[in-house]
């Protein structure tokens, strides 16, 4: 054969390899972009919770003691003016006081129809009046370490 009379284009071979390439890649790649949403989501349910920390000490320094569960959603000052979800709305966010008033611990928990209920490692995230941060896999394990990073 001259060069003139070969065919141009790909083998079969060649297009098997790069077909074989890429189902590999994007068996790495969706499950890590996956994993990396429900992390960057998470932030959500912080972002959250740390805004009805800072809304309960206004709060209790005003009042002397910390806002009930109804309080969450009323405007200031008869409330913390706060929504029932997180700011992008993929947590429900409650919020449980002591019956005396001094303590409280609000809790964030994944939404199923936000496309958050896939993070069963992290399914709900709180925070007390002393700041302590916890969080429960969907089994009721304790992730705080993992979690709140």
């Amino acid at each position: 054969m001259t060069p003139a009379s070969r065919s141009r284009g790909f083998t079969l071979v060649e297009v098997f390899t790069v077909l074989v390439t890429l189902v590999v890649l994007a068996a790495i790649a969706i499950p890590m972009w996956r994993n990396h949403l429900l992390r960057v989501r998470r932030a959500d349910a912080m972002t959250a919770l740390n805004a009805i920390q800072a809304e309960q000490d206004r709060f209790f320094g005003r009042d002397a003691r910390y806002a009930d569960t109804d309080a969450l959603v009323r405007p200031p000052p008869a409330g913390l003016g706060l929504s029932a979800k997180s700011p992008h709305g993929y947590y429900a966010i409650e919020l449980h006081t002591d019956a005396d008033g001094l303590g409280y611990r609000a809790q964030a928990r994944a939404l199923p129809m936000a496309g958050q209920a896939a993070d069963s490692r992290c399914a709900r995230l709180s925070i007390d009046q002393s700041g302590i941060r916890r969080a429960e896999d969907a089994a009721g394990v304790d992730r705080s370490q993992d979690c709140w990073r």
